[in-house]
């Protein structure tokens, strides 16, 4: 062959069927070859010498809130955090935009306001508000990987949650034209009731937010959802399970027959309800942090297989709307800006700690997520897939200190926490986007990927 545009040389490689010390040779951005150490010629050339090269991370359920409230964060800034972090393609949440993703229209503006300024790849969901198919089809149509839908309050008045009632209408509409349906499952009526209680008893402390949203929310809403996904005959997938039992609906939902999946999500496998406790807004998210009990079954679930894959959930926003939850939680916004600490948390507490392994660490991050959003040539690391990687020192250790927060609030929970395991480089379509502290590519160089199928 001629020689490849860029080669990474030195690392060990981890591929679908396990891990290899070998070579990438890159061309056209893809991946051109897997050959031998120092085999084939390269103009250019990345040393991953005592370096893990992992597939890209796909980070399934992002809010970049761009167009209409960039403000909050936007696609340039939610890009070098996901660059930052080793993420190569982002899927872009439907709501939290102005107008939400619920039209061509708007789906066409934020491709628009996408590729005018990411890093990273980028594919979207679509949002699922009423059982009308004629605006699902158009989305469907235009690529999005699936659809978006709330069984609670979403936060946001211009994308209602489902009623009860519609929610097997909309499931069959989305299933009319072939479409995955990402879903928040938390019961509306135990939520609501939840916080009109200790809002009425006078509590205002962080603990308050997570006695109001029980882990039975999230149980009963899954077992309503898989009911109506079988009746649909939909496929569904359930977004930030927070505890283990919420994922053990999910298995019996399966086992029911319901085509459903599962993720968690950073946050869920780092921090706890203590935390919340002392931390305070910053840690304020829906469903919220749970015991150290909780959280260590959560685990187990991740190294059984039982979830399906770990997506962050960056919801930042403005930093005035989390600070006016400091004295009265329930004025805060609800979202934890999380993408830049996603890969590092898991090589921290799941390889290194919890003796993840890099398999299961690639799966749950890359693999799993571009299958169930349908991203062909995305999530893996062999011969002509897209050329995304996220080039990582494991034994790295090092703080998140509040300077190299890339977001543009500047709001981490992670700040000031201790990571083992770094990422030096991402690799997105062979060019590097992030090179220790350094962002070599413009905005602008992530492009649309389409669902295929």
């Amino acid at each position: 062959m001629r020689a490849a545009e860029l080669a990474v040389r030195g690392g060990v490689l981890v591929l679908p069927e396990g891990e290899r010390r070998a070579d990438l040779l890159i061309d056209g951005g893809a991946f051109a070859a897997i050959v031998d150490p120092g085999e084939g010629e390269s103009a250019n050339e990345i040393d991953a010498s005592a370096l893990l090269v992992l597939p890209g991370m796909v980070d399934a359920h992002v809010h970049f809130n761009d167009p209409g409230r960039a403000d909050w964060e936007g696609w340039e800034a939610g890009s070098r955090g996901a660059a930052a972090g080793g993420v190569t393609t982002v899927v872009d949440m439907p709501l939290n935009s102005l107008p939400p993703t619920t039209t061509a229209a708007a789906l066409d503006a934020k491709v628009a306001a996408a590729s005018r300024a990411s890093l990273v790849d980028f594919a979207l969901w679509g949002g699922l508000v009423s059982a009308e198919p004629p605006p699902l089809r158009a989305l469907h149509e235009r690529g999005v990987v699936g659809f978006k839908a709330f069984m609670s309050d979403s936060g946001v008045a211009e994308f209602p949650a489902l009623a009860d009632d519609a929610l097997a209408d909309a499931l069959r509409a989305a299933a009319s034209v072939g479409a995955l349906v990402a879903v928040h499952a938390e019961d509306q009526t135990m939520t609501r009731d939840g916080r009109q209680r200790l809002r009425a008893d006078g509590r205002r402390d962080p603990g308050a937010w997570s006695a109001s949203r029980p882990a039975e929310a999230e149980v009963r809403a899954i077992e309503r959802l898989g009911a109506a996904a079988r009746r649909a005959g939909g496929r569904v997938h359930v977004v930030h399970a927070s505890c283990a039992a919420a994922v053990d609906a999910v298995v019996r939902e399966r086992e029911r027959g319901a085509d459903m999946t599962v993720e968690t999500c950073p946050h869920y496998l780092v921090f706890d309800d203590a935390d919340l406790r002392r931390v305070g807004p910053a840690l304020k998210c829906a469903p919220p942090l749970r015991d150290v009990p909780a959280r260590e079954v959560l685990w187990q679930r991740l190294g059984d297989g039982a979830i399906d894959l770990v997506a962050s959930d960056h919801s930042p926003c403005a930093a005035e709307l989390k600070r006016r939850g400091d004295d009265d939680i329930w004025l805060a916004w609800g979202g934890i800006a999380g993408i830049q600490s996603t890969l590092p948390a898991l090589l921290t507490e799941g390889v290194h700690r919890r003796s993840l392994s890099l398999s299961a660490l690639a799966r749950i991050s890359a693999e799993s997520p571009a299958r169930r959003c349908g991203l062909a040539g995305k999530g893996a690391i062999r011969v002509g897939a897209d050329a995304d990687l996220a080039i990582v020192d494991p034994e790295r250790d090092w703080t998140l200190a509040e300077d190299d927060v890339q977001s543009r609030a500047g709001l981490s929970p992670y700040v000031g926490r201790r990571f083992h395991g770094a990422v030096v480089r991402t690799v997105v379509r062979g060019r590097v986007v992030w090179d220790e502290g350094a962002f070599p590519a413009s905005p602008g160089w992530g492009r649309f990927v389409r669902r295929s199928g």
